[in-house]
């Protein structure tokens, strides 16, 4: 495949296989650990005010996506193409900075159909990129193991998130918590086509968003099937009170059949590039935005 070059970046596509065409995924190499969580007593959802996206790239973004052997390897310096917020700002202290990535994923997923959580990490990574992490390291009295994780779309922490729902890491990753609106503009993700792939599960399978195909082959928007639970969260001791409000990753629950996907925000589709069929994941505008859990093996 043809290098391609668009907007600032340099997109650098190198395959060996079909199955790698222009797409990309692999978890994240350390670099440092996370800072001592804070101790929230905030219980009620607020406004999230996106920082405006008005910032070059810092430096020339870079993605390299071979596919060697079973692996999908790609390497890339994190930075994207499309404009973003201005950091540091008032809710978020770190700088973005050009990062020497390496990701290697399956090419042929590990199917194990059980889902598999994580409450930190990244889950996938964007075409451009940039990690999709959906969750923060922001607890109610900053316990960990108390189960009430701050949720960041809740708006209850300041997490200063632009306006593609993302921020930076203290070692300056800048990352996705939900749709990065500068990165599907690219794309062209649009309600009158087939999403393209903006991405790669950690476990090997693609991430598209909002939009699919139904059995008979029209484009449908695709719909969580989570759901904020009703009435009131337990008070006192460790636990937070007041109502379920979106406040909490745990303020939602899975119900079945709510809406067309799994509990990972997947399901089984033909899609333009697997017209066979495949598992996938999508990102929606609802919770969970970026899938949580994971239906394959992810890599390690």
């Amino acid at each position: 495949m043809p290098n391609r070059e668009h907007s600032a970046s340099v997109l650098k596509v190198v395959t060996a296989s079909a199955l790698s065409l222009g797409f990309l995924a692999g978890p994240v190499l350390a670099q440092g650990g996370p800072p001592p969580a804070r101790a929230h007593t905030a219980n009620s959802t607020q406004p999230v005010t996106l920082f405006a996206a008005t910032q070059s790239p810092i430096t020339t973004p870079y993605v390299e996506i071979t596919v060697e052997g079973d692996r999908r390897i790609i390497r890339t310096n994190g930075i994207p193409a499309h404009l973003t917020g201005t950091f540091p700002n008032s809710g978020n202290p770190n700088a973005i900075a050009a990062l020497n990535l390496t990701f290697s994923l399956p090419v042929t997923p590990t199917w194990r159909g059980v889902a598999t959580y994580r409450d930190l990490g990244e889950m996938g990574v964007a075409v451009n990129g940039v990690v999709f992490d959906p969750t923060a390291a922001e607890w109610y009295l900053g316990q960990r193991n108390g189960g009430w994780q701050y949720d960041p779309l809740g708006g209850a922490v300041a997490l200063g998130i632009d306006a593609n729902h993302a921020h930076v890491q203290p070692d300056g990753h800048y990352h996705y918590h939900a749709s990065p609106k500068g990165l599907f503009d690219e794309l062209g993700v649009s309600p009158s086509a087939h999403s393209p792939i903006v991405g790669w599960s950690l476990d090997g399978h693609p991430i598209y968003a909002y939009y699919g195909w139904d059995d008979a082959g029209d484009v449908v928007a695709v719909s969580s099937s989570w759901q904020l639970k009703s009435g009131a969260r337990p008070s006192g001791g460790d636990n937070p009170g007041g109502t379920y409000d979106g406040t909490f990753v745990a303020d939602y629950e899975y119900v079945a059949g709510a809406g067309t996907l799994d509990e990972c925000n997947g399901r089984f589709a033909v899609t333009p590039e697997f017209p066979d069929g495949t598992y996938a994941y999508y990102i929606t505008d609802m919770f969970p935005f970026i899938p949580r859990c994971f239906m394959a093996t992810p890599a390690s």
